[in-house]
């Protein structure tokens, strides 16, 4: 017993001795933005529209790579209507927590720097996906995988442009949106 708390201590101070020499930069970056969703099988074209927000704390390995474990909310709601505003009997909303974890590979270019995002999370809420295909309501906890292209611009690429998405398999619907957003230093 002793010796298995002897290595789990030198394990936590080995661990924490790596992770000081692992993370170059911490910083935050809170986003908002215009938010959709989409369902992933439908006769009409229907994208409901709404409003996304996220946070999240940026750890920068290196100068090409990020890893963001993130905050956020969405909120859509297609009130039936397609995307001409025309009435139809098709649904999709989306009114969503949204927590997780990406990764982001970026090209180091001063002023304008692309990148692309992908990770794992979860979304807790409620999803409507009502359409020829499917009759989708649910409340709950559900898993997303992350998506994102974008540009982070200025001198020091502090200034996040994104278009982010998350697929949401298991309500047949892909939510998301158009967001800006700040890096602040920590």
């Amino acid at each position: 017993m002793k010796n298995y708390l002897l290595l789990s201590v030198l394990f936590l101070m080995i661990s924490n001795a790596i992770n000081a020499q692992f993370v170059k930069q911490i910083s935050i970056t809170p986003k908002i933005g215009y938010g959709m969703s989409y369902p992933q099988k439908s006769t009409n074209k229907i994208i409901s529209q709404g409003f996304i927000t996220e946070g999240e704390l940026i750890l920068k390995i290196t100068s090409w790579v990020d890893i963001k474990p993130y905050i956020g909310a969405v909120f859509t709601d297609s009130r039936w209507k397609d995307i001409y505003n025309k009435a139809i009997n098709e649904k999709v909303s989306t009114n969503a927590l949204l927590l997780g974890a990406k990764a982001r590979l970026r090209i180091p270019i001063p002023w304008v720097s692309p990148f692309i995002e992908i990770g794992i999370g979860t979304s807790v809420g409620k999803f409507e996906t009502i359409t020829h295909y499917e009759n989708i309501s649910k409340k709950g906890i559900i898993q997303h995988f992350p998506f994102a292209l974008g540009l982070e611009l200025g001198k020091n690429n502090k200034v996040d442009l994104v278009f982010s998405y998350y697929s949401q398999w298991s309500v047949s619907q892909t939510t998301g949106g158009f967001m800006a957003g700040i890096n602040i230093p920590l």
